[in-house]
């Protein structure tokens, strides 16, 4: 029997390389004979460096950057060769804040533009950034800023440290400065969000909440979002800001198509065709997936169903392993073979991160005896 592990995060808990192996000695402790391959996943958000860092063989370098609120921070990057992977929540994330701290009027992208300048310093020519777990809504000004561009009101005054309530105030912008390599990286951008920058399904409305903004701040966002959007297809930098993921991580999904030329890409595909995963699966019986909590928006382009979905390409079962799994546990969701919780539900937050290493053990065991009695 051979067997894939391959989940994502559990998030607030374990990281997709602790998830996989704990699973992996579980799973060998039933089954000694089982052929059992490990591959750590992420889709964009945090994890992103170490799962596609550790495929690839590369190396995860430290640098000094700043916060969202400009403090100096110690954050990371990958290097495999010549492709640099980052995530943004490394230099601009929630959790680099207090909860007090959160105000996106106040968070800025400029750490994560110092990423993308120490990469391209290394010698990057290939660029994969995920943009997942953002602490901002500054439409990648911030970064733009740190990479040599320019921000002048409508009285030409240089504007400097900007962040989301900069944006309202920005009326021409001037690239002239930008080291030129930056357009001869490729860049992509690994993301599961497809919000637009604007509208009830943009950037402000939906995810500023979750950052902090009050309701006073939200449309004091969006007029922003919409005034930087409007400079930039007025210079010529994109041609429009409705495209499917602009929204994601406060309008970073349009400020790094606009400042740096990339193209958004699911996360979850760009994680699987960077890793090679689906050279995997011939000769493999099982591939076991998984994330802290599994709900109806996982079938919406999250990695565990992307996976399922290669999976079911290559008529290989796909097992899903989750934290949780919301709604009926008497049926496995359609995409997967079977599906499974660690956890006992109804369990307070704080007993489960304590304790979601033997969960998931316990679980990956009891699977495997499964598994064990269907192969008799």
């Amino acid at each position: 029997m051979r067997l894939l592990i391959a989940p994502d995060k559990f998030k607030g808990t374990l990281t997709a390389e602790q998830a996989a192996e704990i699973e992996s000695k579980a799973i060998a402790s039933v089954l000694p004979e089982a052929e059992i391959l490990s591959l750590p996943l992420a889709d964009g958000g945090e994890g992103t460096v170490d799962a596609l860092t550790r495929a690839l063989n590369g190396r995860r370098e430290s640098v000094r950057v700043h916060d969202p609120l400009g403090r100096p921070v110690s954050a990371f990057y990958g290097m495999a060769g010549r492709t640099a992977i980052l995530e943004m929540a490394a230099a601009s994330g929630m959790t680099l804040l207090t909860p007090e701290e959160r105000n996106p009027m106040r968070t800025s992208t400029y750490g994560t533009g110092e990423l993308i300048l120490e990469a391209l310093k290394q010698g990057a020519e290939n660029m994969l950034i995920g943009i997942g777990g953002s602490a901002t809504v500054d439409g990648g000004a911030g970064m733009a800023e740190a990479l040599g561009y320019r921000f002048y009101d409508a009285q030409n005054r240089p504007l400097h440290a900007l962040r989301g309530e900069s944006l309202r105030k920005i009326a021409h912008i001037d690239g002239s400065a930008v080291d030129r390599s930056l357009f001869r990286c490729d860049i992509r951008i690994a993301s599961d969000v497809t919000n637009p920058l604007l509208g009830e399904e943009g950037a402000a409305a939906v995810f500023a909440p979750q950052k902090g903004a009050t309701p006073e701040m939200i449309p004091l966002l969006e007029e922003g979002l919409r005034n930087l959007s409007s400079v930039l297809i007025r210079q010529g930098m994109i041609d429009r800001a409705d495209q499917p993921g602009d929204g994601a991580a406060g309008g970073l999904g349009m400020g790094l198509r606009a400042f740096c030329s990339a193209r958004t890409e699911s996360g979850a595909r760009l994680a699987m065709e960077t890793t090679r995963f689906e050279s995997l699966l011939p000769g493999t019986d099982y591939v076991i997936t998984g994330e802290g909590c599994t709900d109806p928006q996982t079938e919406h382009g999250k990695l565990c169903a992307e996976i399922a979905e290669v999976c079911r390409k290559h008529r290989v079962k796909c097992i899903l392993l989750s934290g949780a799994v919301q709604g009926s546990r008497e049926s496995p969701a359609p995409l997967f073979w079977k599906t499974k919780a660690a956890t006992p539900a109804g369990l307070p937050f704080e007993e489960i991160r304590l304790n979601a290493g033997r969960f998931l053990s316990n679980a990956a065991r009891e699977l495997a005896e499964e598994l064990r009695a269907a192969s008799r």
